[in-house]
C-alpha cells in the first residue's frame, strides 16, 4: 500500500513554500482569480488581475461594470470573452444571493458562474482554511502517475481517493504539494524522473518501460 504520508513528507522537502500562487487579497479576488484561470496558467492571471482588481475593487463595482470593458482587462488570456461574463455574473450572484460576501460552504459556492467544485474547493481552503482537496489537472495527474487513483478515474473519484487516503489535517496542504510537484517536476510532458523519490513506484516509469 502506497503511504501517503513519505509521499507528502517528500513533497514537503522538495517544495516546502508550495502555496497558491495566484495573487489575491481577499475571498473575491481569488474567486475571480480561479475563474479567470481556466485553460491557462497562474502567470498569465496574475498579470491581468493587479489591473481589474484596482478598477473593480469590488463584487459591486464588477457587477456594474460593462462588459466590453472587462473584456479589455482580461483580452490577454484565453476565452476571454466567457470568462468576462462569468466574472461580471459571479459578481452579480455574489451580491443577489450572498450580500456581496463570498460563502464558504460548498453548496453555495457551485451556484456561482465559472465556479465548478475545483475553484470552490480552492476557495474553501485558501480563504477560510476549510479542509479541502481541489483536483486540478495537476492533482489528478501526480494522484494517477503515484498509484493514488486509476487512470480511468475521473476527476470527482480522484477527489474522494484522496481524501480517504490524506489525513484530513493534511488536505489543504496536500492540494498545493501535488500542484508544485505536477506543475515543475512530473510535467504532463517530458517529466524531471531524475532523482524522483516517487521513481520505483511511478506509473508513469512502468508505462515506459512497457514501451
Amino acid at each position: 500500500m502506497i503511504d501517503t504520508n513519505y509521499i507528502l513528507d517528500e513533497l514537503e522537502i522538495m517544495f516546502p513554500n508550495a502555496e497558491c500562487e495566484l495573487v489575491h487579497k481577499n475571498a473575491y479576488e481569488l474567486a475571480v482569480a480561479v475563474a479567470l484561470s481556466a485553460q491557462t496558467t497562474d502567470i498569465s492571471v496574475n498579470k491581468i488581475t493587479p489591473k481589474l482588481f484596482k478598477s473593480y475593487p469590488t463584487p459591486y463595482d464588477l457587477a456594474s461594470a460593462d462588459i466590453k470593458e472587462i473584456e479589455n482587462h482580461i483580452k490577454s488570456i484565453g476565452l476571454y470573452r466567457n470568462k468576462a461574463k462569468n466574472i461580471k455574473g459571479l459578481a452579480q450572484c455574489l451580491i443577489d444571493l450572498y450580500g456581496g460576501e463570498v460563502p464558504k460552504e460548498m453548496d453555495e459556492l457551485i451556484l456561482l458562474p465559472g465556479v465548478g467544485r475545483k475553484t470552490a474547493n480552492v476557495i474553501m481552503s485558501v480563504c477560510f482554511n476549510i479542509p479541502a482537496i481541489a483536483v486540478d489537472t495537476h492533482v489528478e495527474r501526480v494522484s494517477k502517475r503515484l498509484g493514488l487513483a486509476f487512470k480511468n478515474d475521473s476527476v470527482l473519484v480522484v477527489e474522494k481517493k484522496l481524501q480517504k487516503k490524506i489525513k484530513k489535517d493534511r488536505w489543504n496542504k496536500a492540494h498545493h504539494l501535488f500542484i508544485f510537484f505536477g506543475r515543475y517536476k512530473c510535467t504532463a510532458r517530458n517529466p524531471k524522473c531524475d532523482g524522483c523519490p516517487f521513481y520505483d513506484f511511478c506509473k508513469y516509469i512502468k508505462m515506459i518501460k512497457k514501451e
